[in-house]
């Protein structure tokens, strides 16, 4: 399949147009300021030919040239703090101590309740033989047992901040 109506892509094609492409670019001054090689990392630098393709004429750009920046990589110092670090003066005493955090709150009844029904659901999954039941029966009443649960759990969830914490718009100082 073709991607140009009436005619093959192929790789000659391909290089041809990749030429026009490049020949355009050069005609309109781009890379104008550069030599070939200079400043390429030697895998960028291609080796030289046993043909030289003949040189073209390069217009030079027109316009406002920016001024040529300093390598950063020439400065050894150039990624170097103002000030060492004074690693006698990091002592041990100055490490950040969390608080404690605060105790967990006692469970409820209601809380303790949904608990033990998603336990029963999950025992009667896992080993119905234990109560001396079918898995045919254990199965059901182990899902209705954990939807219970977890559904117990959900429907007692707090909805807001303690009714003891008094008003709070979340700002912090």
């Amino acid at each position: 399949m073709s991607s140009r109506p009436g005619g093959s892509e192929g790789p000659e094609d391909v290089d041809a147009r990749f030429a026009e492409i490049i020949a355009d670019l050069e005609r309109e001054g781009l890379g104008a300021g550069l030599t070939e090689g200079a400043d390429l990392p030697d895998a960028f630098v291609d080796e030289p030919t046993a043909t030289p393709e003949p040189e073209q004429k390069i217009e030079p750009v027109t316009g406002p040239i920016a001024a040529p920046q300093e390598d950063p990589a020439a400065n050894p110092a150039w990624r170097s703090a103002d000030v060492e670090w004074d690693w006698a003066s990091a002592s041990e005493e100055e490490h950040y101590v969390p608080p404690e955090p605060p105790p967990l709150p006692r469970l409820r009844p209601g809380t303790i309740f949904g608990i033990v029904l998603m336990v029963i659901g999950i025992l009667l999954f896992a080993a119905p033989g234990i109560i001396g039941l079918d898995s045919r029966i254990a199965t059901p009443l182990g899902l209705v047992a954990l939807a219970g649960g977890i559904g117990w759990l959900v429907l007692r969830m707090r909805q807001g901040p303690p009714p003891d914490s008094g008003w709070d718009d979340g700002a912090q100082i």
